[in-house]
């Protein structure tokens, strides 16, 4: 068999990107996939009923829209079918008394809007996404460059050289902020903290977690700018548009080729064996599986290349809360009882950051959260393909689940430590009861529903442990230089020629692509 270039275990975001890259600078590339389908994250299928096509877990397309790797590779995608759709009302927020606050992409209507409901909020709103716009070039640099690079210490000495030693700190302490923290000291209505508190969350973080007043405002900055897009035809059609692209560049994707080991000799990684017994031979080995996978798997018999500290470090590695999807089809319209949400792409249900706060911290403690911040996506507003004339699919996220389960904060599921359809269906109900106070007729409407775990969603994909879609806690002593563990160095390991991207890597979790794309440039020149 010949031999290639780069093989890449695995077949998410951050793979389909990096194998995007290197095919295009003429190397050798093969991904391979334990599942009988690519993509990782990005699923598409009928779940509930025939017609109806609901992305399974990732949904939303603002981070890739807005990263390097569609700028590098958004005009071939787009050739081999990659279409965003798009509304003007990426996000609301939806509190219990039936009040909300929409977020829309004209900034000036924001400012106003947030004014009328709370003199100077509007003000305040402008002055922190135009805080993020002005740091963006420095900022996203961290975010999203290769950390421990020269031109990352370049651009941090002229950051130093600009704003002087003691301006750099000020900056560094004010972007190491909680939410609450930002929330609280800036902004009067709760409306607003009902809006950006929840998206906290998504970042695999809490309103109490250091950085994320900073992760709210690039938020608050993003979706205003760009919005809440979906893919026309579901998230799986970016899947196919990579594969295609991929596939013309003269790389090679096999589905279910279920890597069992990394092959290593004499500290270097040559190649890979799959489960069947056949053993595949490369210059580099790409990996874009979670920590535990790596080392604990598919290096087992290589433990004599790995430092003495490795057990160590993948003992003391957290994974953070699980995810619960809950997904329907309706019969007819969804009637919002608060007018003015019929076009929001993604809507939070949560009170505001007391709440959003204590769901998390339920979570984190193993607890069913008592009133679970809740996600509500409308696809079909934005693409109509998405079920048939007439109907609806509504999306639901849940992002504090328990990895596993220690009781119910409620008192009232019979939660027995695990994952199984008796609670999985338990605490559904109890998130349906909630969104159906907020809908007209909506019990009447439900031709049919789908919830998965956060069991069912690692029995999906291998790397979200325990149902985590984060590649880990993104708490700060894991986040940045420090992902996965202490002594990581941009995306390698202690093994010359073994790389590891995806969530569990910098830049972390999302549907940016980062991580590929910054191990592709690097390898591919």
């Amino acid at each position: 068999m010949a031999k290639h270039d780069h093989i890449i275990v695995g077949s998410g975001i951050n793979a389909l990107v990096a194998a995007a890259l290197l095919s295009a600078k003429g190397k050798c590339v093969l991904v391979l996939e334990r599942e009988a389908r690519f993509g990782g994250c990005m699923r598409t299928e009928e779940i509930t009923l025939p017609g109806f096509h609901h992305d399974v877990m990732a949904a939303t397309f603002v981070l890739f829209l807005t990263s390097p790797a569609h700028e590098a590779l958004g005009k071939d995608l787009a050739r081999h079918g990659l279409e965003f759709c798009h509304t003007p009302n990426p996000t609301a927020a939806l509190r219990p008394d039936g009040s909300s606050l929409v977020l829309t992409t004209d900034r000036a209507a924001n400012i106003a809007a947030f004014n009328a409901i709370a003199p100077g909020d509007g003000d305040r709103h402008g002055a922190d996404v135009g805080t993020i716009e002005a740091d963006a070039p420095f900022l996203f640099a961290l975010l999203g460059g290769e950390l421990w690079s020269w031109p990352t210490a370049k651009l941090m000495a002229k950051q130093a050289w600009s704003r002087g030693l003691r301006g750099l700190a000020a900056w560094m302490g004010e972007a190491l902020r909680p939410a609450r923290a930002w929330l609280e000291a800036g902004y009067a209505s709760e409306r607003i903290h009902a809006l950006y508190a929840p998206w906290v969350l998504h970042t695999g973080l809490t309103t109490e977690s250091a950085y994320g007043g900073q992760m709210g405002k690039v938020i608050a900055f993003a979706l205003e700018a760009a919005g809440a897009p979906v893919i026309n035809g579901g998230a799986g059609r970016a899947v196919d548009a990579f594969k295609a692209l991929i596939e013309e560049n003269g790389g090679e994707l096999r589905a279910n080729a279920d890597v069992d080991q990394i092959i290593v000799d004499n500290g270097r990684a040559t190649g890979v064996k799959l489960g069947d017994g056949t053993t595949i031979s490369a210059d580099h080995v790409i990996c874009s599986v979670a920590p535990g996978q790596l080392y604990g798997r598919l290096l087992r018999d290589a433990k004599s290349a790995l430092p003495d500290t490795q057990p160590e470090a993948l003992r003391q590695f957290r994974h953070g809360r699980g995810n619960f999807q809950l997904h329907y089809a309706i019969d007819g319209p969804i009637r919002w009882k608060t007018a003015g949400l019929e076009d929001v792409a993604l809507i939070h249900l949560a009170e505001g950051i007391d709440s959003v706060s204590k769901s998390s911290n339920e979570a984190e403690r193993g607890m069913l959260p008592e009133t679970p911040t809740i996600c509500v996506g409308q696809p079909h507003r934005l693409d109509p393909s998405r079920c048939p004339d007439g109907k609806s699919i509504l999306w639901l996220q849940i992002p504090d689940a328990p990895r596993v389960i220690k009781g119910d904060a409620a008192g009232k599921i019979a939660a027995s430590g695990e994952w199984d359809e008796k609670t999985r269906e338990a605490f559904a109900d109890r998130i349906e009861a909630i969104l159906a106070k907020h809908i007209t007729g909506f019990k009447k409407s439900v031709l049919a529903r789908k919830a998965y775990s956060p069991a069912d969603l690692e029995a999906l994909n291998i790397n979200l442990a325990g149902g985590d879609p984060y590649g880990g806690s993104c708490a700060l002593d894991q986040f940045f230089i420090w992902r996965p563990f202490a002594d990581s160095v941009n995306h390698s390991t202690a093994i010359s020629n073994l790389h590891q991207i995806g969530a569990s890597t910098h830049p972390g979790p999302g549907l940016g692509g980062g991580s590929g794309f910054l191990l592709a440039k690097r390898l591919g020149g």
